[in-house]
């Protein structure tokens, strides 16, 4: 027939311009969470060979970065602490003045209240084990023993200024512990950002060069199983029932069907974490040539939105803010 086809989507397309007019996901700045590793020894910035372009940041160059992210408008930071010492308990975790604790309080002294200051809340990167608690006479984590820890490190924590506290560690009511534990010290306002839904993984192993894990094993016993998404909503319901304010699905690109699920599922902030072997990935295959690295690191990022995170936790937040800015 004259005209066919009638109806031409291709219109909404044909230039720039009009994309932008018309496209269903946004990615903007304030989405954007740059996770951050400072070393308590270094001297200067250490490259992490495994996450090209991310480093173990010194103090100073850590308040720079920081400053950086509140100038570019990101929705904040996360911060990861790396001693020089460990121990069976994690000590470094507790003591106000473990370099965590002093990070925390140094990005708060740069940026006040202009960028989120977040910070992890668990002992992997503490413990001389490498698990993310405390381990009983068999050489199991130790679940109970290890929510006490919790709801001391987020006291410390907020006591040094985070604005929010990221539970990772995967303990059985350790959302409810840390509540309870803020509130009775007069945190009632500190947020608790639940790594709700924490699958065991494979792409984590450039994380653990970041944080110098001491890891051997692995964390099947109390880290999600990867096949089961019924008991990923389970999970999140029993955060937000013991007071999580927002949740957080992490990996996240293996992991897309289950953001929709829990957006779909909350009426609560979701977080996804863009993580550290999502992160190689792209990075080696543009390194050898293999894809558009500006492009890969956009699409990524939009993809995740588009299943249904407001939040992002990426490494990649820095340079997506510059590359959306050169766009």
């Amino acid at each position: 027939m004259p005209g066919f086809p009638d109806v031409r989507p291709r219109r909404l397309r044909s230039s720039a311009a009009m994309r932008r007019l018309v496209a269903e996901t946004t990615l903007e700045p304030r989405q954007l969470i740059l996770p951050m590793f400072i070393r308590e020894d270094a001297r200067e910035p250490i490259a992490i060979k495994s996450m090209p372009g991310v480093y173990q940041h010194t103090r100073d160059t850590a308040r720079k970065a920081v400053a950086e992210a509140a100038q570019l408008g990101l929705g904040g930071v996360m911060l990861f602490g790396v001693p020089t010492s460990k121990d069976e308990t994690g000590s470094g975790g507790v003591d106000p003045d473990g370099i965590l604790n002093v990070a925390i309080r140094d990005a708060v002294s740069e940026v006040g209240d202009s960028l989120l200051v977040m910070s992890d809340l668990c002992l992997d990167e503490f413990t001389s084990h490498g698990h993310c608690g405390v381990l009983d006479s068999a050489g199991r984590v130790d679940n109970d023993a290890t929510l006490k820890l919790y709801g001391e490190m987020g006291v410390v924590q907020a006591e040094a200024g985070a604005h929010a506290v990221g539970t990772s560690g995967c303990m059985d009511g350790q959302v409810g512990a840390v509540r309870t534990a803020l509130d009775m010290s007069g945190h009632p306002d500190t947020v608790i950002l639940a790594y709700a839904v924490k699958f065991a993984s494979a792409f984590y192993g450039p994380f653990r060069e970041a944080v110098d894990s001491a890891l051997q094993g692995d964390r099947k016993t109390y880290q999600q199983d990867n096949a089961n998404a019924r008991e990923a909503i389970r999970e999140v319901d029993l955060d937000l029932a013991e007071g999580a304010d927002i949740v957080m699905v992490k990996p996240a690109l293996a992991y897309l069907d289950i953001i929709r699920q829990v957006r779909d599922h909350v009426n609560v902030p979701v977080a996804a974490y863009n993580i550290s072997g999502e992160y190689a990935m792209v990075e080696a295959a543009a390194a050898n040539g293999w894809i558009d690295r500006d492009a890969a690191i956009l699409e990524t990022l939009t993809s995740i939105r588009r299943a249904g995170a407001d939040i992002i936790l990426t490494y990649w937040a820095a340079e997506a803010v510059r590359i959306l800015d050169r766009r």
